[in-house]
């Protein structure tokens, strides 16, 4: 095994949107013995890097989905934005629906009117981490519009008509799924756009091209290395890609079912230490010991 990769928010985090010491542990394990770990996550790089610096982590960083790809010394080496008619569709059809959405651009994050739907967000995250009290998961939101540094603006319209501005993702939420399969539907035929989620109350818009899966491609043959001697690590369907290439995967129990059924093994939760127990076991049996 010459590179691990991980996802962050249900994988390499935990309930408390931290890495925990088993697994910072782990991760420079991998890292002393010459393995490459580098972290592919729907984050932007800024919120990305936040919990890997409190850990005393470095690692390269495949962001936003896929859309970019920063080294360790936070060179971008890998940039992919939307189609700006793309974003406008994608605006059209959320708008539609009346759902809340964010837009993630090299100029940060906005949305129209975060505070209207911060309850949707605290009831979202509550499906995740039912045992956390209301008011600690509240403070996470807000925490999560900081570290994104989500911006305000009455409309998108001077940032789709900024050249000088490129956008990277866009991410919706709501608590109806028959509302986000509606969204889903309008842009089905869109075919430079990739939707993918991170939950069940959520959809996730990047370029076709802006996958975990072809970052992570990219970052290994820069490396060269190859794919069969990469470990990926994921929970939900925005990891598919990058899960479904790596020579070896891994699932989280808290995973999706649909994720867990295309993986070569299921690890722990993310609450439980579970990249830490697949890395170790990784180093411990290798490859053909750990498949189940």
């Amino acid at each position: 095994m010459k590179l691990i990769t991980t996802d962050m928010d249900g994988t390499l985090l935990n309930e408390k949107s931290e890495v925990s010491t088993e697994n910072a542990k782990a991760i420079r394990k991998a890292q002393e013995l010459g393995i490459e770990v580098v972290i592919a996550t729907g984050r932007s790089y800024k919120a990305a890097a936040k919990p890997l610096m409190e850990a005393g982590l470095s690692c390269p960083i495949i962001c936003l989905n896929g859309a970019q790809v920063y080294l360790k010394n936070g060179e971008l080496i890998r940039n992919i934005a939307l189609d700006k008619e793309a974003c406008r569709k994608i605006e059209l059809a959320c708008t539609s629906e009346s759902s809340y959405f964010e837009i993630f651009t090299s100029a940060g994050g906005y949305s129209i009117n975060r505070d209207a739907f911060i309850h949707i967000l605290v009831d979202v995250m509550k499906a995740h981490y039912p045992n956390v009290e209301t008011n600690v998961i509240k403070e996470k939101v807000k925490q999560r519009f900081q570290d994104e540094k989500i911006q305000t603006v009455d409309d998108f319209d001077h940032i789709f008509n900024n050249d000088e501005i490129d956008v990277f993702k866009f991410l919706t939420f709501s608590l109806e799924e028959d509302v986000l399969q509606r969204i889903r539907e309008q842009l089905k035929d869109e075919h430079d756009l990739t939707i993918t989620s991170s939950g069940h109350q959520n959809l996730e818009f990047n370029h076709r091209d802006a996958n975990k899966g072809a970052a992570l491609a990219f970052y290994s043959s820069r490396q060269g290395i190859e794919l069969e001697d990469v470990m990926a690590i994921g929970d939900n369907f925005n990891d598919f890609s990058m899960l479904e290439i790596a020579g070896f995967s891994v699932a989280m129990e808290n995973a999706a079912l649909g994720i867990k059924k295309i993986c070569n093994f299921t690890t722990k939760k993310n609450s439980e230490h579970g990249v830490a127990f697949a890395i170790e076991k990784i180093l411990k049996d290798g490859i053909k010991k750990t498949v189940r």
